[in-house]
């Protein structure tokens, strides 16, 4: 899955603030989160981050959909 630094993820389930949209801020083995609803950020898992993915909408302006 290619995933960069300012993309946006739309995820699975929703954050409490009712966003489902999450700003990538670093990359690596793990992925640090920022939530596009509250601000609130997260440090989560490489491969669970993957699981979750529902829509990768690039910095670029690009849509990805996940199958």
């Amino acid at each position: 899955m290619d995933i960069q630094v300012g993309d946006i993820l739309k995820l699975k389930k929703q954050h409490p603030c009712g966003s489902r949209e999450w700003e990538v801020l670093r990359i690596g083995a793990d992925f640090r989160l920022k939530c596009r609803g509250c601000g609130h950020q997260i440090m989560i898992a490489r491969r669970q981050a993957e699981k979750n993915v529902k829509e990768i909408i690039q910095g670029d302006g690009r849509d990805q959909e996940i199958p």
